[in-house]
């Protein structure tokens, strides 16, 4: 089989457990070919994020631009866009692209709480939602994007129809942020709606699972499967990475990507 591939255009996290780390490392354990336009340089641990400096908007699209010209991609994933002009640019192009699925993960506030989007940037994220083949926002992001106060997974369910409705983009809510033992996650495409429902794992290894989610789906996407069935395997890899969590920091911990094990020693069992 020929390798996905995925071109993720995000910030990169100094600690390595969100943002292009993340990403290049969901991407190649799920059989992806992992490309990479960055869009912002952060300073961050697991306990906050010290400092960001954005990339200017022509080399980011620059990055994007010789990419696509000379390997292609069957899928875009975008995370942490660092400036309401590269999100702008970025639209700009994506919006020419045609049929690739584009997964947009609207970064706003990282796990340690520190802020990686202004109000600027998050108003020109309206233009990349319209591009994208799906929006993946918690709760939080997607009460500032829909302009509604969600306390339940019903709120969330509307919300999500409502902004898919007025974006013709589908919506992943992603539940964490809301109260309960169980999790919610629900998939809305204009005027229907599909829920995942699973417990929820007792952990602070979570900085991370926005862009491990999204680069997941859109690994799948890549390898042409259906939304719903990219979403299910996404889910299922990033639950897995979360209890893989190898308990790294002294804040929000990484997610085990590898999922606790060697794949190299896997293959060395096999041809010994």
């Amino acid at each position: 089989m020929t390798p996905p591939r995925i071109l993720i255009i995000a910030g990169s996290d100094s600690g390595g457990g969100a943002g292009i780390q993340a990403d290049i490392k969901t991407v190649t354990m799920l059989g992806g070919f992992a490309m990479t336009a960055i869009t912002a340089i952060t300073a961050q641990d697991t306990r906050s994020v010290e400092a960001i400096m954005a990339v200017p908007a022509d080399l980011v699209c620059k990055q994007i631009d010789m990419v696509l010209d000379d390997l292609g991609a069957d899928a875009i994933k975008i995370g942490m866009i660092g400036a309401p002009e590269i999100a702008l640019a970025v639209a700009e192009r994506l919006e020419r692209l045609g049929s690739v699925p584009i997964v947009f993960d609207p970064v706003m506030v990282a796990s340690s709480g520190s802020i990686l989007a202004d109000a600027a940037t998050i108003a020109a994220f309206e233009r990349l939602m319209a591009a994208a083949t799906l929006v993946t926002p918690n709760i939080p992001e997607l009460e500032v994007l829909s302009g509604r106060a969600i306390g339940t997974s019903a709120d969330a369910e509307q919300a999500a129809l409502a902004l898919s409705s007025r974006v013709g983009t589908a919506i992943l809510a992603k539940g964490g942020h809301l109260a309960g033992t169980r999790l919610v996650d629900i998939l809305a495409n204009e005027d229907e709606s599909q829920c995942w429902e699973s417990d929820r794992i007792d952990t602070t290894n979570t900085h991370g699972t926005g862009c491990t989610l999204a680069s997941a789906i859109a690994c799948g996407l890549g390898a042409g499967r259906p939304l719903a069935d990219a979403v299910a395997r996404a889910r299922d890899y990033t639950r897995a990475a979360i209890e893989a969590g190898p308990g790294y920091g002294s804040g929000h911990g990484p997610v085990g990507h590898s999922l606790g094990r060697s794949p190299f020693e896997d293959i060395h069992r096999k041809v010994r």
